[in-house]
């Protein structure tokens, strides 16, 4: 190995030295520095991460530390500054929004004109700072928060299908009857593990009487914060946030529609109130059963997640109870005042109240809420969305049918004693809807009739980001 000695090398002739062949390592011995070729406004990173325990950390100009603020604060003292003088710090495990990093100047010495410590506490964040000179000190010169990293994210079972359908980056689990929800792990992003929500109950039943009154839907609770457009039906119901979830088994129940209720007996006797729909739940929302419509005795909706609506002589039943915000549903209608035919209350709907009945038809049940198909298809299909939780249409002795309401509302049997009994049955609440079952009607004490019709069932479906 040969050694040359020199104290200067100048090129021959020209301006340009060239050190080292091409593709070649022109390396300072072992603690030897450089002066005079100055810095391109990069450090050399060292690539141990820093740690609570490491603080307080004295910073060395020219080097760059990835800080792990995991179990604590870091301090770093910075070093003297002199003209050009470069320190950079990077947040490691994006910590810094917890416990945050706290630089110290050095003596007297000023960061950004201010001689003061300096908190960084921006989770992701990475900064450069240079020293200029004693009026402003340390400068920052570089600062980022994109907090660039690989993210992972929720990862469950169960419902229908059990792995989820894929809808975009979401997946999209639907429960039609009990089950679990099953979590086998979170994600890497905190805002990413929690999960939107349909839940609805089971609607009411409606009544049988001379003119029953209609079932009220199953109570409708919601939240999508990611759903556009945010002038959809259901928009206004929309609770404030997701729910969170960890890695656990989380029981879903999905309740059953209440039974029409019927006059037993040729002629028929008295008919009771139509029978409440089962609440449906999910973690900490619970979504009341519609109410039963109004018969002979009680002639009274029932109060519920919507209320069903009372019979031709009674008043409906109260809605949203027990109650929530943003409220599940509305209150059932009730009856008509006067002949020569009579229509009973319709059922309240998710969105709308029942409508009362007049003495020539029957009250409407009140609209349920729509939901963008990004939480899938089920539902009532209407105009691009699909709807829960409609209410039941009331009875009616005219010649005409009442409309249950948009989202599986079933409508009210009509004509009176002289119709066919196809036509004086209320009709049943559409399954896995929530919809309230409608009124029937007999058109006077003789007559035979069948029972009211059912509440439908609830549902249970869940939304989440995957990917």
């Amino acid at each position: 190995m040969s050694k040359v000695e020199v104290n200067t090398v100048e090129p021959q002739c020209g301006t340009t030295l060239t050190l080292g062949g091409c593709g070649q390592t022109v390396a300072l011995g072992s603690g030897a520095s450089q002066t005079g070729f100055g810095r391109t406004g990069t450090v050399d990173w060292i690539t141990t991460p820093k740690v609570t325990g490491d603080s307080p950390i004295t910073a060395v100009t020219g080097k760059g530390y990835f800080l792990n603020t995991t179990a604590g604060t870091i301090t770093v003292n910075l070093p003297a500054g002199a003209a050009g003088s470069i320190v950079s710090m990077a947040d490691y495990a994006a910590t810094w929004q917890t416990y945050s990093v706290r630089l110290s100047p050095n003596g007297s010495e000023k960061i950004g004109g201010i001689n003061a410590n300096v908190s960084l506490n921006t989770e992701g964040q990475s900064v450069t700072l240079v020293y200029v000179d004693s009026t402003q000190g340390w400068i920052n010169t570089m600062d980022s928060t994109s907090n660039v990293r690989g993210a992972t994210y929720i990862v469950a079972t169960g419902g229908t299908p059990c792995a989820g359908a894929t809808c975009g980056d979401y997946k999209i689990h639907t429960f039609t009857g009990p089950g679990a929800f099953c979590v086998s792990a979170i994600g890497t992003i905190p805002t990413c593990n929690a999960v939107e929500y349909i839940v609805v109950a089971g609607g009411g039943g409606g009544s049988a009487s001379c003119i029953a009154g209609a079932g009220g839907a199953g109570g409708f609770r919601f939240a999508s914060t990611t759903s556009a457009p945010l002038t959809y039906p259901a928009k206004p119901l929309a609770g404030p946030a997701s729910i969170p979830v960890s890695v656990t088994s989380f029981p879903i129940t999905v309740g059953g529609g209440g039974a029409g209720a019927v006059a037993p007996g040729s002629p028929p006797g008295s008919a009771p109130q139509g029978a409440s729909g089962v609440a449906s739940t999910f973690s900490t929302i619970t979504s009341a059963g519609g109410g039963g419509g109004g018969g002979s005795s009680p002639v009274c909706g029932v109060a519920g997640g919507s209320g069903g609506g009372g019979a031709y002589n009674g008043s409906g039943g109260g809605g949203n109870t027990p109650p929530v915000s943003p409220p599940q549903g509305n209150a059932g209608a009730g009856q008509s005042t006067g002949g020569p035919s009579y229509g009973a209350g319709g059922g309240g709907g998710a969105i709308a109240a029942g409508t009362s009945g007049t003495p020539l038809a029957a009250g409407p049940g009140g609209v349920g809420g729509g939901v963008p198909n990004n939480f899938g298809t089920s539902g009532e299909s209407s105009g691009g969305f699909y709807y829960f939780s409609g209410g039941g249409a009331g009875a009616n002795e005219g010649p005409s049918a009442g409309t249950g309401g948009l989202g599986g509302g079933g409508n009210g049997g009509f004509g009176g004693g002289a119709a066919p009994s196809a036509n004086r049955t209320g009709i049943a609440g559409g399954c896995n809807t929530g919809g309230g079952g409608g009124g029937t009607c007999s058109g006077g004490p003789a007559a035979s009739y069948g029972p009211g019709g059912n509440g439908g069932s609830g549902i249970v479906i869940l939304r989440y980001k995957f990917q």
